[in-house]
């Protein structure tokens, strides 16, 4: 049986399988076997509202109207957004929407396309 690494957040030695990514049962950090070869685990895995990874370029649909502070105008429902960049942080998609210009999203609001 092959072994697998230890978490990268918390070093537990519990980690478990699941599909193509390892998950911690004691912190719930979630990464793959390549981002843990490749950089030591720095690699946060950004899911959307329904489960998905995703990753820089991806488009994505709001899935519903979100207001924007400072403008008098929302982001409507079914809004799609291109070439998404994924960052650190709460507000955890960077991206430029058609007629709203830079704007920061939460991955919980969209879904990919």
């Amino acid at each position: 049986m092959e072994q697998l690494p230890n978490c990268p957040k918390c070093n537990s030695e519990y980690t478990y399988e699941d599909g193509e990514l390892l998950i911690c049962p004691e912190c719930a950090h979630e990464w793959t076997l390549e981002a843990t070869n490749e950089n030591g685990g720095d690699e946060k895995i950004v899911k959307d509202s329904n489960g998905n990874v995703l990753t820089n370029g991806d488009t994505v649909i709001l899935i519903k109207d979100l207001k924007v502070k400072g403008s008098s105008q929302d982001l409507k429902k079914g809004t799609k957004v291109k070439n998404i960049r994924l960052v650190d942080g709460d507000h955890n998609i960077d991206c430029k929407i058609d007629g709203f210009g830079a704007m920061s999203l939460k991955s919980e609001f969209v879904k990919k396309a």
